[in-house]
Formats: C-alpha cells, sequence, structure tokens
C-alpha cells in the first residue's frame, strides 16, 4: 500500500510563503506523475500542480506563484508557494499515480492565508 505524508501547511499572511512536503513510501520512479490538489469549503477538489520525469503544469491560477520540485533520493515532492492570497486557503492534497495500483492520495494538509 502506497502512503504519502503531507507536511508544512499553516497559517501564513497574505504575500507569504510556504512550502509543503510530500513524502512517498515508495520510489517515486514508481509513478505515472505526482502532483498537488486543493478543496476550499464548499468548493470541488481542484488540480493546482503535476510533475513527471517529462516536466511540470501549473493551474492558471497558481503560475508565476508555486512551484513543484521532486527530490528522487528522498522519495518526496514539494510545493513551494510564493505571494500567497487568501483564496489560496483550502485543505491541500499531495496525488500519486501508480503504474502498478492506480493513484493514490495523502491525508490532506491545511493551509490558511489571512487578509
Amino acid at each position: 500500500q502506497v502512503q504519502l505524508v503531507e507536511s508544512g501547511g499553516g497559517l501564513v499572511e497574505a504575500g507569504g510563503s510556504l512550502r509543503l512536503s510530500c513524502a512517498a513510501s515508495e520510489s517515486i520512479f514508481r509513478f505515472k506523475s505526482m502532483g498537488w490538489y486543493r478543496q476550499a469549503p464548499g468548493k470541488q477538489r481542484e488540480l493546482v500542480t503535476t510533475i513527471t520525469g517529462s516536466g511540470s503544469t501549473y493551474a492558471d491560477s497558481v503560475k508565476g506563484r508555486f512551484t513543484i520540485s521532486r527530490d528522487i533520493a528522498k522519495n518526496t515532492v514539494y510545493l513551494q508557494m510564493n505571494s500567497l492570497k487568501p483564496e489560496d486557503t483550502a485543505v491541500y492534497y499531495c496525488n500519486a499515480d501508480s503504474y502498478f495500483t492506480g493513484p493514490h492520495w495523502g491525508q490532506g494538509t491545511q493551509v490558511t492565508v489571512s487578509s
């Protein structure tokens, strides 16, 4: 069973930064992609960013502010979030799409941006 453990959420003022981490229980080479989704209260879960061996993609709402990266040796994916806005407030979920067992989710980490 793939396990994804997120960390790094918290409360920050608008304009501030946070870095989220997602540590996988197995090599990230076993995943077609990894990424971050978020879900704000009363809204559907939305894709924020994904990363594969070929590159990364971003939602328009976070382009230029968020950066996804990965440390293969640590089986960890990071989400650096800069210039945070109140509308970025949400629970952020790590996702890993395994070649063998399909998609997996972390437990989520709360990000709250105060105005």
